[in-house]
């Protein structure tokens, strides 16, 4: 059911990401100001994922991203700038070659399905799970998906291990949960 949910929602996003995010970023640079000072976790794009930089350059405060240590391990949080010297990651991602390592307070999470009840299907490796949950047993944690309206479908298939989302922005604005 997942690998069905996840060839049909990448579909849906590659077309999505064939016309423009629109005003995707503005929306999630807006969402993200009164959250000024707090360290944000981004994410660099990959493939047609929708891309949050501009957001995460406008932001008040220290911004970091994803570095898969391992499979099975929750991500850890570098400090990121445009001007961050990148090299290749695990699954293709760009990494920061160097900088501080970073807990963040804010989380933009990539995604390829949501559902109204704020829920998120991922690539099937389980590495935001296992990362929000242990961001959020160590204090307050806000969790933003960022997709196109096209990634919502009525229903994502739920896991005990799943951890939801608080809010997704898409092109359209904001969906709170």
């Amino acid at each position: 059911m997942k690998a069905e949910l996840r060839h049909q929602a990448l579909a849906a996003r590659g077309i999505a990401h064939g016309a423009g995010q629109g005003a995707a970023a503005a929306h999630l640079a807006d969402w993200l100001a009164p959250h000024a000072g707090r360290v944000l976790a981004g994410y660099l794009p990959l493939r047609t994922e929708i891309d949050p930089r501009a957001a995460m350059a406008a932001h008040d405060g220290p911004v970091c991203v994803p570095v898969i240590e391992a499979a099975g391990l929750p991500l850890r949080f570098r400090r990121w700038t445009q001007d961050t010297p990148l090299e290749h990651g695990p699954f293709g991602v760009m990494i920061p070659a160097t900088g501080d390592w970073l807990e963040p307070e804010v989380v933009i999470v990539p995604l390829v399905a949501f559902d109204a009840s704020g829920y998120r299907l991922g690539y099937g490796g389980g590495f935001y799970d296992r990362t929000l949950e242990r961001l959020r047993q160590r204090g307050p944690v806000v969790a933003v998906g960022f997709a196109f309206a096209a990634q919502q479908w009525p229903a994502v298939p739920v896991e005990v291990t799943d951890q939801p989302l608080d809010a997704v922005i898409t092109e359209l604005g904001l969906t709170t949960f």
